[in-house]
């Protein structure tokens, strides 16, 4: 037969302690109350995504340059914020769901590498992908990115 018939169901108290917090928390306290209220020191530095369609909306009404590659709309914000964010917009006449997420990735590659640099705290940029230009090199795209900056930042 089988030996486990001896063994008993409860555990012996080895006298560690648990690998996970306790129900009642960290004794330190919550996180969330140790930092100041207010913007973060990193903030300025990290892009947030827009998500929201009025914000969409509302850098339609502001800045805009066109470039081969795509559009770059760009509107200041005015609500204290530091953050620097970017919104993605590829329509259907671009293509296909595989080329309008390959388009999406690049445009994402071009503002984490230009846009975190040289883009305004406290602004939302929108780029919008242009048909027929998924396949063009990096390096004129990004070179059209920075003019296009520039050229809305006046």
């Amino acid at each position: 037969m089988s030996d486990e018939a001896d063994f008993s169901a409860e555990q012996s108290g080895s006298g560690t302690p648990a690998r996970l917090p306790s129900a009642v928390g960290n004794s330190s306290g919550p996180q969330h109350l140790a930092r100041a209220s207010g913007t973060r020191p990193q903030e300025a530095l990290r892009l947030t995504t827009v998500k929201k369609r009025r914000d969409f909306l509302a850098a339609n009404t502001a800045k805009r340059a066109a470039m081969p590659g795509f559009i770059l709309q760009f509107r200041a914000r005015d609500d204290g914020s530091l953050a620097k964010r970017v919104g993605f917009t590829v329509t259907k006449k671009v293509g296909n769901a595989v080329i309008r997420n390959r388009m999406k990735r690049r445009l994402r590659a071009l503002a984490r590498e230009v846009i975190a640099r040289d883009g305004v705290a406290g602004a939302d940029h929108i780029l919008i992908g242009r048909a027929g230009h998924v396949e063009r090199d990096y390096k004129p795209m990004r070179a059209e990115l920075v003019k296009a900056l520039a050229k809305v930042q006046k």
